[in-house]
């Protein structure tokens, strides 16, 4: 297998992080970066944290592919409710 292209900045790799998604040119899980956009911290931290491995343009396409992803399978994560 090879590298794939998730989006501009998103890639997987099946040599790099066993294949997990991660920001093209690092070894930054897409994941963890996800993780901190949902703990509140500020995107500028975020990109401070790695260093300025990763762009705002990079987070914001992660938060769409996110979105666009939940969208996809709001199903699975749906409950049953009783009627009232």
């Amino acid at each position: 297998m090879r590298t794939k292209l998730v989006g501009r900045y998103i890639v997987t790799d099946p040599e790099i992080c066993h294949g997990k998604p991660t920001f093209r040119g690092t070894r930054i899980l897409v994941a963890d970066v996800l993780e901190q956009v949902a703990d509140g911290m500020a995107w500028e931290t975020i990109i401070e944290e790695w260093r300025n491995s990763i762009s705002y343009e990079a987070i914001a396409e992660a938060v769409r592919l996110s979105r666009h992803a939940f969208l996809d399978n709001v199903d699975k994560y749906t409950l049953e409710t009783l009627s009232a």
